[in-house]
């Protein structure tokens, strides 16, 4: 079963970059949304959305099925891949 992951990020992050390297290394698909290039209702659904999952509002912010990970954690990352409906997890720093 297909699972759903978005990662929300900018143009210019270097861990954003990382992140979005690493699933399609692993030929894992996924959205990836850069927010500095969204505009108008689009930018501010999107930070709405993003505020409720990542209140800090910082990237990347990665959202692997029921979970939460922001930064490039890249050991979280590919545990959240392996079991993407476990318990939501929440992952802030770095």
């Amino acid at each position: 079963m297909a699972i759903n992951i978005t990662l929300y990020g900018l143009m210019s992050c270097a861990h954003c970059k990382e992140v979005r390297e690493l699933l399609m290394d692993r030929n894992i698909p996924f959205e990836c949304i850069y927010v500095d290039l969204l505009t108008g209702d689009e930018r501010s659904d999107t930070l709405r959305e993003l505020r409720r999952i990542n209140p800090e509002v910082t990237f990347p912010t990665v959202v692997i099925g029921a979970q939460v990970i922001v930064g490039f954690k890249k050991d979280d990352i590919v545990r959240a891949l392996a079991e993407p409906e476990k318990q939501p997890l929440q992952t802030f720093g770095e």
